[in-house]
């Protein structure tokens, strides 16, 4: 029943995706969530199922977003679970105390930070963003939840680009759900 309330809504969700060739570069075929943003009452439900889902999962403490869109769903599903919010940013961008993790990007690297105390030991955290590609990001907030001693229920993203192989960076163990999974790039 409650795993259903995503897959109904899948077909409805997957026609406000709008494929953009070529962007930002030559060769890239870019999903843009934005017309789906378009929809208030079908994200409302979105985040409505995802809520349900993970509550038959045995619920969490925090739902934490990646910067920036993890920020459309993440606090909506926190307020229909009634748990904080906690944000994932890029370094500097976080006031006061923050613990970091560390992840290799095409040309350098990159990290991200989570406050400290944002998350309490022992907390079961659902990760939310909107893509996994090639699974950098995912994999180092996976990192810094388990940094902070918190435990990752789950890492749901709308939408997996299967082609890049991101899932293989994630660690063992940890379950990731796609809502829709495209099969190239």
């Amino acid at each position: 029943q409650m795993a259903s309330s995503l897959d109904q809504l899948k077909p409805e969700i997957e026609a406000h995706i709008r494929s953009v060739k070529d962007f930002p570069k030559k060769g890239i075929d870019f999903r843009d969530i934005m017309p789906l943003m378009r929809q208030p009452k079908l994200v409302g439900r979105l985040c409505q199922a995802v809520a349900d889902h993970i509550q038959s999962k045995g619920g969490v403490q925090a739902v934490a977003g990646l910067e920036a869109r993890g920020f459309l769903f993440g606090p909506q599903i926190a307020q229909i679970l009634d748990v904080p919010f906690v944000p994932i940013r890029k370094a500097g961008k976080l006031p006061g105390e923050c613990v970091a993790a560390i992840y290799a990007k095409e040309y350098g690297e990159d990290r991200i930070q989570v406050q400290k105390g944002a998350i309490s030991p022992g907390d079961r955290v659902l990760i939310i963003d909107d893509l996994l590609a090639t699974g950098g990001t995912l994999a180092a907030a996976i990192d810094l939840i388990t940094k902070v001693e918190g435990i990752v229920a789950e890492a749901f993203v709308i939408i997996e680009l299967a082609g890049l192989n991101g899932r293989d960076k994630l660690p063992k163990g940890i379950h990731t759900h796609a809502l829709i999974v495209y099969p190239g790039a």
